[in-house]
């Protein structure tokens, strides 16, 4: 067919049909039927809500089709060391060479582990344990020492006093994926297939600092179409040249202020500068107040660039919310977390840190530009359930995370609709001209909000049905 009607939808201005050909809105309007659609195929709304597709601005992509593969370490499912280590027991071999591989671990289970620690819960196999912030691996004896963690030179591994490697690993997945020999990075056609039943059209890999093979699967899986998504991605090295497809485009430089090591100021804005030199802004992981001033002091001493973002905002100073809106400098936040973790937070965190915790409404009405997204696999990855905690700010166990942060239903759902190329611009809308990456859903507007990922008909990207509930 060589395109698509969907006819009796529901838009801001009323019912409209919709025409969609060679990937792109052509005309909206009333009674379009009557209009030169033969071989078209026709699309029956039902009066249901017609929106641009859910862009993603924050998600690691092979993190999370790994993640789907591994044992739950933590909360709900593990919350004592008795639960983690009879989970790792339970765990069926990763792979022929008897690996297990953990995810979702907080120290509420066990503390901060490390090779000791993780020996008296499971040393019969090789086993590494992922911390559910993404930030640090934890490995027992037999893991350690079949990655060569005691003469290891890579910077994240961390040693004691003494030199020697406590098992803890940070932010080096490509460094230790390698060492236990994973030929690829994993299939991401389940992730593809996920995401589209979702509504999301769009996706920001923020992985940082891409290796070559991650980088050409995370292509290659776009192009055969496992991820049929936009692809933006952070983690382009800024000495690369891909060859990218139209549809796969290179954003902003991914750096992390991690919370547990600051990085020299000196070298932060080096590296600020080093990636505005190359045209690109910088995406900045930055989770504390700290961190969060640290950026943006070098952001002064580097200078500004249009493109500039920074990633989480997790804990946003009340002061820093004003600076952050006449800077103008975007916030790809995770509400989601707080349906995910919020009970977590209450309990572990100092009130004065509750009120500034993944802030919404004070950053929007302070005109910071603001977009939403997953984190996942470390946040949930439903979008509906990122634009719920918006709304209602609901822990799991039913207290209230910052009340005065609550937005609407329909200012999240925006916030999930900026272009991937500018987080917090204004929402993608449906008109003639705009790329036909489109979300049927059951019902108005308001009621598929209330309803979630369920009230999800038809995902459209690219001018192609993704999607098509059964």
């Amino acid at each position: 067919m060589s395109g698509t009607l969907f006819r009796g939808v529901s838009l801001p201005e009323g019912i409209r049909d919709v025409v969609v050909d060679d990937g792109v809105i052509t005309a909206v309007g009333a009674d379009l039927e009557s209009r030169e659609v033969t071989g078209f195929e026709i699309i029956d709304g039902h009066g249901g809500a017609l929106i641009p597709g859910l862009h993603d601005h924050h998600i690691h992509l092979h993190a999370l089709a790994a993640a789907s593969a591994s044992v739950q370490c933590g909360p709900p499912v593990v919350t004592t060391p008795d639960d983690l280590a009879a989970a790792l027991d339970r765990a069926p071999d990763l792979d022929s060479s008897g690996w297990i591989r953990g995810v979702g671990y907080v120290e509420t289970v066990a503390g901060l582990l490390d090779s000791a620690d993780l020996d008296t819960l499971h040393a019969r196999r090789p086993v590494r344990i992922q911390h559910r912030s993404g930030a640090v691996w934890f490995l027992n004896t037999a893991a350690a020492e079949a990655v060569g963690l005691p003469t290891a030179d890579h910077p994240g591994v961390e040693r004691d006093d003494s030199g020697a490697p406590t098992g803890r690993v940070w932010r080096a997945d490509d460094w230790l994926r390698e060492r236990i020999g994973s030929s690829r990075p994993p299939d991401l056609t389940s992730v593809g297939v996920e995401l589209t039943r979702l509504g999301i059209t769009g996706i920001t890999d923020a992985t940082p600092d891409l290796s070559e093979e991650s980088l050409d699967a995370l292509v290659s899986s776009h192009a055969n179409g496992a991820v049929p998504q936009r692809l933006h991605l952070l983690g382009v090295p800024l000495d690369a040249t891909p060859d990218l497809p139209p549809t796969v485009t290179a954003g902003p430089y991914k750096i992390v202020l991690a919370d547990s090591d600051l990085p020299d100021f000196p070298a932060l804005c080096e590296r600020i500068h080093s990636a505005h030199s190359r045209g690109r802004g910088v995406a900045a992981h930055c989770v504390t107040r700290e961190a969060l001033l640290l950026l943006l002091a070098a952001f002064d001493e580097a200078g500004p660039h249009p493109d500039d973002r920074i990633e989480h905002g997790a804990i946003i100073a009340a002061d820093t919310v004003k600076e952050l809106g006449r800077r103008r400098i975007a916030v790809v936040t995770q509400p989601g977390f707080i349906a995910a973790r919020g009970d977590d937070y209450l309990d572990r965190l100092d009130a004065s840190e509750v009120a500034d915790l993944y802030r919404c409404a004070s950053l929007v009405e302070a005109d910071v530009p603001v977009a939403l997204s997953s984190d996942a696999p470390y946040g949930p990855v439903d979008p509906w359930t990122a634009i719920a905690a918006a709304a209602t700010r609901l822990a799991p166990d039913g207290r209230i995370v910052g009340i005065d942060e609550r937005v609407s239903r329909r200012t999240a759902l925006e916030h999930y609709l900026a272009p991937l190329s500018t987080p917090g611009a204004a929402a993608r809308t449906v008109r003639p001209g705009e790329p036909a990456d489109l979300v049927l859903l059951d019902g108005t507007l308001d009621s598929a909000l209330q309803n979630g990922s369920e009230a999800v008909r038809h995902t459209m990207i690219r001018g192609h049905i993704a999607y098509r509930r059964e």
